[in-house]
C-alpha cells in the first residue's frame, strides 16, 4: 500500500470489484462506511482501519472473487491472497456479522477459523453495527428490520435465512454494546 492510507486504498479496490457487476451491493458497502465513520468516536486509532474494512467487507459477492460462494470467505482469500491486505482488515472480513455460523452451516467452519483468527471483540462488534444499521440500498436502519429484511429476501427455510434468525441474538447484542459505548463516550466530559 506504500504511503497511502487504508481508506484511499479501500474505496477504489471495493468500487472495482462491486460497482459494475454489482451496484446495489456497492451502494450497501458505501452505507456500512458511513456508519462507520458515524462511531469513528468510539474507535480511536482504528476508526481509519474500520472505515476501510467497512466498504471492503462484501467483496466476496463479486463475480470475479466467487470460489466458495460464501462470501466472508472468498472475500478475505482474495484480501489476503491477491489484495496483500493489512491482516485486522482481512480478519474482519472474514468473521463480519457472525460469519461463523454461516461457516458452520456450509461446513466451512473449520476452513474459516484455521485460516482467519478472529479479531478483537469490540472491532467484530463495531463492524457488524456498521452492517447491521445498513439497508442493502445504503440507508440506515436497526438491526431488527436489518435481519428481518434478509430473511425476506432469502426466505425463512433457505440456509442464509436460517443462518440470519439463528445469529439475531448475538447481533442484537453485538450492536447493543456498541450503543453502550456510544452513549458512555457522549457522557464523558470533554
Amino acid at each position: 500500500m506504500g504511503t497511502i492510507g487504508l481508506t484511499e486504498w479501500a474505496y477504489p479496490l471495493a468500487e472495482s470489484l462491486l460497482a459494475e457487476p454489482l451496484p446495489r451491493r456497492w451502494k450497501h458497502s458505501l452505507g456500512v462506511a458511513e456508519r462507520a465513520r458515524t462511531i469513528a468516536p468510539i474507535l480511536g486509532a482504528d476508526a481509519e482501519l474500520m472505515e476501510a474494512t467497512a466498504v471492503l467487507h462484501d467483496i466476496g459477492y463479486s463475480p470475479e472473487l466467487v470460489k466458495t460462494g460464501f462470501h466472508p470467505l472468498d472475500g478475505a482469500r482474495y484480501l489476503r491472497d491477491v489484495a496483500a491486505a493489512d491482516e485486522r482488515v482481512v480478519r474482519l472480513v472474514a468473521h463480519h456479522s457472525c460469519a461463523w455460523m454461516e461457516a458452520e452451516a456450509r461446513g466451512l467452519g473449520d476452513a474459516l477459523e484455521a485460516e482467519f483468527p478472529r479479531e478483537s471483540p469490540h472491532l467484530n462488534d463495531a463492524l457488524c453495527y456498521c452492517d447491521m444499521n445498513t439497508t442493502p440500498d445504503g440507508t440506515p436502519t436497526n438491526p431488527v428490520d436489518r435481519v428481518n429484511e434478509i430473511a425476506g429476501r432469502y426466505g425463512p427455510d433457505s440456509l442464509i435465512g436460517t443462518f440470519i434468525r439463528r445469529a439475531e441474538p448475538e447481533i442484537l447484542a453485538s450492536t447493543a454494546r456498541v450503543l453502550e459505548r456510544l452513549t458512555t463516550d457522549k457522557r464523558q466530559p470533554m
